[in-house]
């Protein structure tokens, strides 16, 4: 299905119902994978798990999902991308559910794979479908408020989870993720539109020579490594940042909820402004301020020792202020560099990119922190922040690439 549209109009009531189903998913798919970090403390004293174990129980699921969106990706151009988000999603919901039965770190681990196997081509296939119903002046807005999944998921999600483990056990945090996408992807089901127009311009050739064509394309490939090196970064603090915040910030485990609640509360702030900025001025320029700046907090927040809780509040706030302003435009970028017909493919193997790059950012950063005790303040965490920025100044390199090759397509046409 294409819809017929003008840049900058209002979005059509479809493609409201559009925005609202996939930012649904993407808030479940997003509080799965973040509520391991808030949780990591208890779970780590829980099932007694060293930041080795915990880093590969976290990056379990980025390498299911990246190994998943490249198998996936030769034959994602091939079918109704509405049966194939049914497809994954479903799987995602037994994964989750299989995650709130483990009992040990081994099981753990497993569900988290299985998981991962679903879970991380929903986004590829997400942007997939944004990119077939919007232009890219909307997909600004859109991808605001899709990534709103991201705050939101902070906002209610990761407290209430929280809540929900510290009274019944983490267990139940899971059960609960699961029950809510089991409701949204019945609304699925019924309300979207089948979404083939991609189909009639598949050419008759393999699964998998379609995945080798499109990776083989140098702009493509300059797109997938964008990806990489962005998802490197962001997978690099998250996983130990609740126990970060409780080991060495001093933050009480009552007190995790609240500081989640505020910073997401200031996502969904912040994402839709950014959405609109990035629609109405420069994607690249918007992406490189927003890199100076978080690599300033950074460089502060990882080097803190004991801090009062305030100002915890305020630089987690400014810190999630530079992720998701890089987010948002260097997404709707990645997004116009595929042409239709390569699309799923593209999409599915620079989600796979992204989650192995994860992957690998998870394990390694397990390796460099260090923990003599369970109440032990985590060491050489300044060490994650120093990679951190060093990656985000050839992140900014690797957009203006991208940007520079848009700009150069557009001119052309």
């Amino acid at each position: 299905m294409e819809i017929n549209k003008l840049d900058n109009a209002p979005f059509t009531a479809y493609q409201k119902l559009v925005v609202f189903l996939l930012a649904m998913t993407q808030f479940t798919v997003v509080l799965d994978f973040m509520v391991m970090s808030p949780m990591g403390d208890i779970l780590m004293k829980a099932i007694d798990l060293k930041p080795a174990q915990f880093g590969i129980a976290v990056s379990a699921y980025a390498f299911s999902a990246g190994a998943s969106g490249l198998l996936t990706a030769g034959f994602a151009d091939r079918f109704d991308r509405k049966k194939l988000l049914l497809f994954f999603y479903s799987g995602f919901i037994i994964g989750t559910f299989c995650c709130s039965f483990a009992n040990d770190y081994w099981t753990l681990v497993a569900a988290r794979i299985v998981t991962g196997l679903f879970g991380g081509v929903i986004g590829s296939i997400s942007m997939a479908i944004i990119t077939d119903i919007f232009t890219l002046q909307q997909r600004g807005r859109v991808m605001g408020f899709v990534q709103m999944g991201f705050g939101a998921s902070q906002v209610l999600g990761i407290p209430i989870g929280l809540y929900i483990a510290n009274n019944w056990g983490w267990h139940s945090a899971f059960l609960w993720i699961a029950v809510m996408a089991l409701i949204i992807v019945v609304i699925i089901a019924v309300k979207l539109i089948p979404i083939t127009a991609h189909i009639g311009l598949q050419k008759h050739q393999s699964a998998l020579k379609h995945l080798w064509l499109t990776f083989s394309q140098r702009e493509y490939r300059v797109g997938f490594m964008a990806t990489a090196l962005l998802s490197i970064g962001g997978y690099m603090m998250m996983p130990f940042g609740s126990a970060f915040a409780v080991n060495n910030l001093k933050v009480s485990h009552e007190q995790l909820p609240m500081l989640f609640m505020i910073s997401g509360i200031a996502s969904l702030i912040i994402m839709p402004i950014v959405g609109k900025l990035s629609d109405r001025y420069d994607k690249f320029k918007i992406f490189a301020f927003a890199s100076l700046w978080l690599m300033i907090v950074v460089f502060i927040y990882t080097n803190l020792g004991v801090t009062p809780f305030y100002i915890v509040v305020i630089l987690n706030i400014l810190m999630m202020a530079g992720i998701l302003s890089r987010m948002t435009p260097s997404s709707a970028l990645i997004t116009a560099v595929p042409e239709m017909k390569d699309r799923g493919a593209f999409m599915s193997i620079s989600s796979s990119l992204q989650q192995l790059a994860g992957g690998v950012a998870a394990s390694l950063a397990g390796v460099i922190i260090v923990q003599e005790t369970k109440e032990s303040p985590l060491e050489n965490y300044p060490t994650l922040g120093m990679i951190v920025i060093l990656l985000s100044i050839v992140g900014i390199f690797m957009i203006y690439r991208v940007s520079s090759m848009i700009k150069k397509r557009r001119a052309v046409s």
